[in-house]
C-alpha cells in the first residue's frame, strides 16, 4: 500500500503539469517529471504512474502533429527498442526500490552530461569559420543504422527503468536532422505506439501498475490536460533558453537527491 502526504501530492502535482507542457510545447522538461515522481512515490510505482500520464501527453501531441511522421525512422528503431525495453524490464524485476532510485538519479545526471556536452559542440561548431573537413567514407545507412541501434537500445532500457528516453530519443531525431513538424509528429508517434504503449504489459506484469496507482493518476489527469491546453498557448511566448535552464538546474537537484 503506498501511502501519499500532503507534499507528495504537490510533487505529483506538479509532475503532471510538467508532462502537459513537455509533450505540447516543452521537449526536454519531461525529465523534471521523472524526478518529481520518484521523489513522490516508491521509485518503481513511480515509473508506472508516470507512465499513464505520458500516454494521455501523447495522445494530444498525436492530435496536433499526426500527418507530419517519417515511418522508415520508426520502423528502424522498433526492434532495438523492444531489445532495450525487455532488459528493462528484467531489471525491475530484480532491483531493489534504492537500487531503482539510484540508477535513476545516474541515468538522468548521464543525460544532462550528454545533453550539456552536445549543446556546446554545436555552439563551437556555428561559432567556427574554418573549412569544413571532409567526412569519413562510411555508409550513411550503416551509420543510421548503428545509430538507430544504440539510442534506441539505450531509450527503451531508461524508458522502462526511468521513463527518461525522451532526451536520448530527442537526440537521435535532432541528428536525423528531421524539420520541426516531421520531428514532433514522429517523436509523437513513437513514444506513444514504440514506447510508452509497449511498456503498459511489463509494468502490469510486474505488478506495478494496479488499481491503486491507477487511483491515484486518475486525479492527475485533469492536470495533464490543462497543462497540454496551457503549452500549445503559451509555445511561443515564453523563453526557451531560460525555461530549459530552470529545468536542467532542478533536473540536477532532483537527481543528486536520488543518489543520497
Amino acid at each position: 500500500m503506498v501511502e501519499i502526504q500532503a507534499l507528495s501530492w504537490v510533487l505529483l502535482g506538479a509532475g503532471a503539469l510538467v508532462v502537459g507542457l513537455s509533450k505540447t510545447a516543452l521537449p526536454g522538461a519531461g525529465t523534471l517529471a521523472v524526478v518529481l515522481f520518484a521523489m513522490a512515490l516508491p521509485a518503481r510505482e513511480s515509473t508506472a504512474a508516470l507512465l499513464v500520464l505520458l500516454l494521455v501527453g501523447d495522445l494530444f501531441a498525436i492530435s496536433m502533429y499526426r500527418k507530419t511522421v517519417d515511418w522508415a525512422i520508426l520502423r528502424r528503431l522498433i526492434w532495438p527498442v523492444l531489445l532495450g525495453v525487455a532488459v528493462g524490464t528484467v531489471f525491475l524485476g530484480i532491483a531493489s526500490d534504492s537500487a531503482v532510485r539510484r540508477v535513476i538519479g545516474v541515468i538522468l545526471l548521464g543525460l544532462l552530461a550528454f545533453t550539456l556536452l552536445r549543446r556546446r559542440g554545436a555552439t563551437d561548431q556555428r561559432s567556427s569559420r574554418q573549412t569544413p573537413t571532409r567526412q569519413p567514407s562510411t555508409s550513411p545507412r550503416r551509420a543510421a543504422r548503428a545509430a538507430g541501434f544504440g539510442y534506441g537500445w539505450l531509450g527503451g532500457f531508461t524508458t522502462m527503468v526511468a521513463n527518461a528516453g525522451g532526451p536520448v530519443m530527442s537526440m537521435y531525431l535532432l541528428a536525423m536532422r528531421l524539420d520541426v513538424k516531421t520531428f514532433l509528429g514522429t517523436a509523437a508517434y513513437f513514444f506513444f505506439f514504440a514506447v510508452n504503449l509497449l511498456k503498459v504489459p511489463f509494468q502490469i506484469g510486474l505488478g506495478l501498475l494496479n488499481t491503486q496507482i491507477l487511483s491515484i493518476v486518475l486525479v492527475l489527469v485533469p492536470l495533464v490536460v490543462v497543462a497540454a491546453f496551457l503549452g500549445r498557448w503559451i509555445a511561443g511566448r515564453i523563453s526557451q533558453t531560460v525555461f530549459e535552464r530552470l529545468v536542467l538546474g532542478l533536473t540536477v537537484v532532483g537527481a543528486v537527491n536520488l543518489l543520497l
